[in-house]
C-alpha cells in the first residue's frame, strides 16, 4: 500500500484513470485508515488536491493501528520522513539500513540502533524482542523522550545515556542481564518523568535526584536496591513515587509520612524498620509487606487487628458486585482502586495494587474493566467485570486456618476484539505468583471474551495467603487505546482441602447462652455500682445544675478514655463470645467511687457469630454517636463502637455535647485540625492545667476513630496502644469531600435523619429513662456544662 503511494504520479501520468477494482482498492484503504477527504465522485488522476500528494515531502507518515503486514518497503528511503509510526501493525522481517537515510526523521516510534539520526528527539523501542544490548545513544544528544519498556534488550543502562541532558522523560524496563550500578543521570535537570523499573539495578538511590526540581514521576521499583531512602522532600512537584519491590532498610522517613494525601506514594515489599511503620493504614501511602515480619511475615501493620474466626475459604468477584454461582457467594470487590492504593476490604480479604497507567490520564474507575460484549461463557456475571492494575496487583486473604487451599483463578479476556482490524492486535501479558510466566489471556483461552481458569495448590502455614499478578513489560500498551495493558483478573476462588471443625456444639452454645451473657453483664455492672453507691454517676452530656456537675481534671479524663477503649477492645477481642455495643456514649459510661470507668448499658448489644463478618440490622442506638455506614446501610461491624469512641472521646476533651455544639454546621474538630488548631478543642475550663501532647494524642486518635471509612478506623486493641503510647499515630487526613463538599455533607445528613427516623418508629426495643428518674440517679456530671453551650 505504501508504494502505491509513493508511486501515484507515475501510475497516473501512465493511464490518466484508475480502474474500477482500483478504486475499489483505494476506497477500502481510506476505510481502514479512517480517511474521510478522498472523493471518490472526483477521478484520482485529474490532479484534484485531495489525491494529489504535495510536492512538499517533509511530511508526518502516520501509520499506526492499520492491521498492516509484510516487511518495511525500501521506497521510504526516498522520502524526507520528519514523523513516521508503525504502532500496533503486524510489520515482520529484518530492520531495514537504509532507513539510517532519513535523515530529517526527528520523531520516530521503530526500533532503530541506527547512529546518524542526530536529529532524534523521540526514540521508542517498547514491547519488542530484540537480543543484545542497549545501542549507543552518545549520538542522540537532542533526545528528549526515550521509551525502552519490555525491549527485550539487555543490561546495563550504556553509560553513554550520561549525554543526554535534555532528556525530560526516561522510560526503561524489564532488562535482562546481571545488575548494574544506578545509571549516572545528575545532569539530567529537566528531567520530569522518570522510569528504571525491573532493571536489576543494585546499590543505593542517589541523592543527586534532589537536584531534579521538575520531577513529577518517579518509578524505580523491582530492583535490588537497598540502603535508606534520600530526602527527597524538596521535590514539591513529585507527586508519584514507587519505590516497591526492593530491599531498602532504615526507617521510613518522616517527609514521606507526613506527606499530603495528594501524594501518592508506594513502599510495599521492602525490609524497612518496623518501628517506623504507622500503625493505620493511608489510602495513598501502600506500606503492604513494607517491612520484616519475622517469622509471621506480616502484610502490614494496620492488619495487625485480631480475627474474629478461622475462615477456610473465601471467594472474590473481582470489580464486581455480590452474586452467587453454585453454592458459592462471591463477595463483591467494589472498592475504588487507583494508582497505589492498600485496601482493607473485609476482615479475611484485601487487596493492594501499584502503579498507574503512561500515557493515559486514567480515572479510579479505569482500574476496573467491564465487558460490553456478548459473553460466549457461563457464569457471565463473573466476568462482566475484571480487576485490572498497570504494574502489580494482589489480592491477599488472612485469617485463614492454616493447611493446604486450592486457589482458582478466573480470566477472561473482555477488552480486546477479536476482529480483523488493530484493535485484535493487543497481547496482554504478565507473570502471576510465579506460577504462570508471561501470561496471555487471550491465548491460553484461545480467543477473547473466552474462560481461563486456573487451579493452583497453596500452603496457608501463617494464616495469610497472597495471590500477586505483576505486569511483565510485555504485550502492547496501545490497543485498543494508549495505558492497555497490565494483570487482568475476573474472579478469585480460594477453598481449603480439609473439613472445618464443627461449629454444632458452638452454634447451640451461643444461641441458648446469648441471653444470659448479655443480663449477667448487664446485672453485673449494676451490682458493682451499686455496691459502690455510684450508680448514676457518669460522663453525661445532659446539662444540670451547677451542685451536679463534678470537678474533672486532666488526668482522670485521660483515664477514663483509656478505660473505656480497655472496655471495648474486651468486649470485640478478648470475650470469648464477641459483642458490638451498638451505643457507646457519654451517658452509658458509668463512675465508681475511684472514677473507673465502666461500660453500662447493654440492652442494644449483639453478638457477632463466627459465621458473620458484619450483621445488617436495623438502625439502634443514639444520634450522634451511630457510625456513617450504619446509618445509611444498617452495615453494623465492631468498627461501629470504634466511631461511637471517637465521638466520646472528643467529648470528654472538649467538654461539650457533640449534639449540642454546630458552629455553622461544619465538623468543627476538622476544621481545627485543618488549621492547626487542636489545642482550642480543650475545655478550656481547664486553663494550663493539662499536658498538651497527651491532649494531642487523645484528639489524633479520636479523629482516626471517626473517619468516615471504617476500614481506616483502628481496632479497639490499636486504639489502646496509641493511647498508651505503645504505637505511633498514624497521620489523619480527612478526604477531600469532609472539608469541601457541602451539598455532599447536607445528603448524608437528609439521609441519616431519615433513615434513623424510620428505624425508631419500627424498633420493638426502646430504652427509654424517665426524666423523674433520670433526676433521681444522676449525681454530678463529669463534664459539667458551659455558660456558652
Amino acid at each position: 500500500m505504501v508504494s502505491l503511494c509513493l508511486e501515484a504520479s507515475t501510475v497516473l501520468a501512465q493511464n490518466g484513470h484508475l480502474l474500477k477494482e482500483e478504486k475499489d482498492a483505494l476506497h477500502e484503504v481510506a476505510v481502514q485508515l479512517g480517511k474521510k477527504d478522498w472523493d471518490f465522485n472526483l477521478n484520482p488522476c485529474d490532479g484534484n488536491s485531495n489525491w494529489t500528494t504535495p510536492k512538499r515531502y517533509d511530511m508526518p507518515c502516520d501509520l499506526t493501528r492499520n492491521y498492516l503486514s509484510g516487511t518495511i518497503p525500501p521506497e521510504w528511503a526516498l522520502t524526507k520522513l520528519e514523523y513516521m509510526s508503525v504502532t500496533v501493525n503486524r510489520l515482520s522481517g529484518p530492520l531495514p539500513e537504509y532507513l539510517g537515510t532519513l535523515l530529517r526523521l526527528y520523531i520516530c516510534e521503530l526500533p532503530m540502533e541506527l547512529n546518524n539520526l542526530k536529529k532524534l528527539t523521540e526514540l521508542r523501542l517498547s514491547s519488542n524482542n530484540f537480543i543484545g544490548k542497549i545501542p549507543s545513544l552518545r549520538s542522540w544528544t537532542n533526545l528528549q523522550m526515550l521509551e525502552l519498556q519490555a525491549s527485550g534488550f539487555e543490561g546495563p543502562i550504556p553509560s553513554s545515556i550520561s549525554v543526554l541532558k535534555n532528556l525530560s522523560e526516561l522510560r526503561i524496563s524489564d532488562l535482562n542481564g546481571g545488575a548494574s550500578e544506578f545509571p549516572l543521570l545528575k545532569d539530567m535537570l529537566k528531567m520530569n518523568k522518570l522510569m528504571l523499573r525491573s532493571c536489576n539495578i543494585s546499590g543505593k538511590i542517589p541523592s543527586y535526584l534532589v537536584q531534579m526540581s521538575a520531577l513529577m514521576i518517579l518509578d524505580l521499583s523491582f530492583n535490588k536496591l537497598e540502603g535508606e531512602i534520600p530526602n527527597l522532600e524538596a521535590l514539591s512537584g513529585l507527586e508519584i513515587m514507587y519505590l516497591t519491590g526492593n530491599f531498602l532498610t532504615g526507617p521510613i522517613p518522616d517527609w514521606i509520612k507526613n506527606r499530603d494525601a495528594k501524594y501518592r506514594i508506594d513502599l510495599s515489599y521492602n525490609n524497612f524498620s518496623e518501628s517506623s511503620v504507622p500503625s493505620s493504614c493511608r489510602e495513598t501511602l501502600n506500606l503492604f509487606r513494607s517491612y520484616d515480619g519475622g517469622k509471621t511475615k506480616e502484610l502490614g501493620k494496620c492488619l495487625k487487628t485480631h480475627c474474629s474466626k478461622d475462615y477456610y475459604s473465601f471467594h472474590v468477584n473481582c470489580g464486581g458486585l455480590t452474586t452467587r454461582v453454585g453454592n458459592s457467594v462471591f463477595e463483591g470487590d467494589e472498592e475504588s482502586s487507583g494508582s497505589e492504593k492498600f485496601a482493607y476490604t473485609r476482615e479475611n480479604w484485601g487487596t493492594s495494587s501499584t502503579g498507574f497507567f503512561w500515557g493515559h490520564n486514567r480515572t479510579m474507575t479505569d482500574y476496573v474493566a467491564k465487558n460490553v460484549s456478548v459473553l460466549r461463557v457461563n457464569d457471565t456475571e463473573l466476568y462482566t467485570t475484571a480487576r485490572l492494575s498497570p504494574l502489580s496487583l494482589t489480592y491477599y486473604g488472612r485469617c485463614l486456618a492454616n493447611g493446604n487451599y486450592t486457589v482458582t483463578l478466573h480470566f477472561a479476556e473482555i477488552i480486546f476484539r477479536d476482529n480483523q482490524s488493530f484493535q485484535s492486535l493487543g497481547r496482554r501479558m504478565f507473570d502471576g505468583e510465579q506460577k504462570l510466566k508471561d501470561f496471555d489471556i487471550e491465548q491460553s483461552a484461545k480467543g477473547v471474551d473466552k474462560v481461563d481458569k486456573r487451579n493452583f495448590t497453596a500452603v496457608v502455614k501463617n494464616n495469610t495467603l497472597e495471590i500477586r499478578f505483576q505486569y511483565a513489560g510485555k504485550g502492547t500498551t496501545a490497543v485498543p487505546t494508549r495505558g492497555t495493558y497490565g494483570p487482568l483478573v475476573s474472579a478469585i476462588s480460594v477453598e481449603s482441602d480439609f473439613k472445618p471443625p464443627s461449629h454444632r456444639k458452638r452454634k447451640i452454645f451461643i444461641s441458648t447462652g446469648a441471653g444470659f451473657l448479655a443480663l449477667f453483664l448487664i446485672l453485673a455492672v449494676a451490682f458493682y455500682a451499686w455496691w459502690n453507691q455510684y450508680i448514676g454517676k457518669r460522663i453525661s452530656r445532659e446539662q444540670g445544675p451547677e451542685e451536679y456537675q463534678l470537678e474533672m481534671g486532666w488526668l482522670r479524663r485521660q483515664n477514663i478514655c483509656v478505660g473505656v477503649a480497655k472496655g471495648l477492645a474486651f468486649l470485640h477481642e478478648e470475650s470469648t463470645l464477641k459483642i458490638i455495643h451498638r451505643d457507646i456514649k457519654t451517658n452509658n459510661v458509668l463512675l465508681d467511687k475511684d472514677l473507673n470507668p465502666k461500660i453500662s448499658d447493654f440492652g442494644l448489644a449483639k453478638l457477632v457469630e463466627e459465621e458473620n463478618t458484619h450483621i445488617s440490622t436495623g438502625i439502634a442506638g443514639t444520634r450522634g454517636y451511630i457510625a456513617p455506614e450504619y446509618a445509611l446501610w444498617g452495615h453494623l461491624t465492631h468498627k461501629a463502637d470504634v466511631y461511637s469512641f471517637g465521638v466520646v472521646a472528643l467529648e470528654i476533651v472538649a467538654g461539650k455535647s457533640n449534639m449540642k455544639f454546630r458552629p455553622s454546621e461544619n465538623f468543627f474538630a476538622l476544621v481545627l485540625q485543618k488549621k492547626g488548631s487542636l489545642m482550642e478543642l480543650v475545655d478550656p475550663r481547664l486553663g494550663s492545667n493539662f499536658n498538651k501532647n497527651e491532649a494531642e494524642k487523645i484528639i489524633r486518635v479520636a479523629l482516626l476513630c471517626t473517619s468516615p471509612s471504617p476500614a481506616l478506623r483502628p481496632a479497639m486493641s490499636e486504639v489502646v496502644s496509641m493511647l498508651e503510647g505503645h504505637v505511633s499515630i498514624q497521620e489523619f487526613n480527612m478526604d477531600s469531600w469532609i472539608h469541601d463538599s457541602e451539598l455532599k455533607l447536607q445528603a448524608l445528613r437528609e439521609k441519616y435523619d431519615e433513615l434513623y427516623d424510620d428505624s425508631i418508629k419500627t424498633q420493638t426495643h426502646v430504652h427509654r429513662t424517665s426524666s423523674t428518674e433520670e433526676k433521681e440517679n444522676s449525681s454530678k456530671s463529669v463534664l459539667g456544662s458551659d455558660p456558652q453551650d
